[in-house]
């Protein structure tokens, strides 16, 4: 059965990088639901990942992020880029699959064999993405994509986990929303390498604008870190003060701007990207694959009763949930050394 996984996964990344866009379509849906052919894919596609630029787009829902994309896809095709999306939507309660995922503003590239969008679930995993729109963006890294956008979901203050995803972390705010405020409290603007008002053609625009720079002024007046991480730690670098641009997506209007900030924010930030960005991509990749196996084998035949009796006592307040989790690592270690 392995070897067999192996085969097909092999094939489908081989497809894959020679631009057969079905068999991109199968390898990212193998990808999603944690298959073994994914994992064999990736081991063989991780390798040539790591060129592409990743721009995360995040902000509360109404702010326009869908709009925006497809108006950054008809800017990047229309310089001849090829281009990516991962847009990550709400799960439905009953399929478990991407509720927006239809996409219908960015159907009309459809057609177009150098824009690929995919939709994912985000199946109940905070953080505005889901559990595997890392290993899909290094696919399309692979694939030959160099520019890969990632949607997030949109719940408003649970957003910054796509800083850990992304090269250059884009951050839409809506007019006299309020979400400025929003954004403070949930740490956005922190993690943001541009903040974009949207909507510019509603009364308002400039002056949730010109809001934003001012709250975005003291920080660094007060002597704050400039850069909220360093190569010795691997937390990712940010700007002292991000742009704030103004667009409106369903015009057009800005998004020539934005797409040449991307372009500058990629290039003065390289090197920043590469030792700081990517490190932090790496660490947070290796941590969910960890997880995943430890919780793996803790529901293997060989424990899985021990892990029930242990999550019993722990409910029945008979056990504390640090002494319980110390219990199945040591089991679940205790295990692995006895396959070796």
């Amino acid at each position: 059965m392995a070897a067999d996984a192996t085969t097909r996964a092999h094939a489908l990344a081989d497809a894959a990088i020679a631009g057969d866009r079905l068999a991109l379509a199968r390898l990212l849906t193998a990808v999603e639901n944690r298959t073994p052919v994914a994992e064999a894919a990736l081991r063989q596609l991780y390798p040539l990942a790591g060129r592409a630029h990743l721009v995360g787009i995040t902000g509360p829902p109404g702010a326009g992020k869908s709009t925006l994309v497809a108006a950054l896809l008809a800017e990047v095709r229309a310089a001849g880029r090829p281009v990516a999306v991962v847009a990550v939507d709400p799960s439905s309660p009953i399929t478990g699959g991407a509720l927006l995922g239809d996409r219908v503003r960015m159907q009309s590239y459809a057609g177009d064999g150098d824009v690929f969008i995919r939709s994912m679930a985000s199946r109940g995993h905070a953080g505005g993405l889901a559990a595997t729109t890392t290993a899909a963006a290094a696919v399309l890294d692979a694939a030959g994509f160099d520019l890969v956008f990632i949607e997030t979901v949109g719940t408003g203050q649970s957003e910054v986990e796509v800083a850990a995803a992304a090269d250059t972390t884009v951050v839409l705010e809506a007019p006299e929303m309020g979400d400025e405020v929003q954004a403070i409290k949930a740490g956005l603007l922190e993690v943001a390498d541009l903040v974009v008002v949207n909507k510019g053609d509603k009364p308002g625009a400039q002056r949730t604008a010109a809001q934003l720079r001012a709250m975005l002024v003291p920080s660094v007046a007060r002597g704050g870190p400039a850069v909220a991480g360093n190569d010795s730690n691997g937390e990712r670098p940010t700007p002292k003060r991000p742009d704030v641009l103004v667009t409106t997506a369903s015009t057009g209007a800005g998004v020539p701007e934005l797409l040449a900030a991307l372009d500058r924010h990629r290039a003065v930030g390289r090197a920043a990207i590469t030792s700081g960005a990517r490190r932090t991509r790496a660490a947070a990749q290796v941590q969910s694959i960890l997880a995943d196996r430890l919780a793996g084998r803790l529901r293997a035949p060989g424990l899985a009763a021990r892990t029930a009796q242990v999550i019993d006592d722990v409910a029945a307040h008979r056990l504390d949930p640090f002494a319980a989790a110390d219990l199945l690592l040591d089991a679940a270690l205790g295990a692995t050394s006895d396959e070796a």
